[in-house]
């Protein structure tokens, strides 16, 4: 690999399946470019690639961990997963993102930890 040449690694993100449709419109968008026919004007460069901040969250909502990604596009969406004969499985959306380069954001420091003080009486 060239010094100026750099590799980065495809990001996978899972989540439930929820009634937000912005990935999903996004990846669409992406993958009905090659049927379309002419130039339409609601299509430019700027809606394919994305620079995205990936947050995590504990299960107490505090912010314990996050990412800057630059110039991300969806190669991968799975909209509706197999849930499987028994029927009991949890349907889980799948993204994967190519980009450009990530950053970890260093202005995210975890929670402090938990301090109890006495109940009130």
């Amino acid at each position: 690999m060239s010094p100026w040449q750099t590799d980065h690694d495809t990001l996978t993100l899972k989540r439930g399946v929820t009634y937000d449709a912005a990935f999903e419109q996004w990846a669409n968008k992406i993958w009905d470019y090659p049927n379309s026919t002419g130039i339409k004007p609601d299509v430019s460069l700027g809606d394919f690639r994305k620079d995205l901040a990936i947050e995590v969250y504990n299960e107490a909502g505090q912010k314990v961990l996050g990412y800057n990604v630059y110039r991300c596009w969806p190669s991968e969406f799975t909209a509706i997963p197999e849930t499987g004969r028994a029927g009991n499985a949890v349907a889980i959306q799948m993204l994967r993102l190519e980009n450009e380069g990530r950053q970890r954001d260093d202005g995210v420091t975890g929670p402090a930890g938990a301090s109890f003080g006495d109940p009130p009486s």
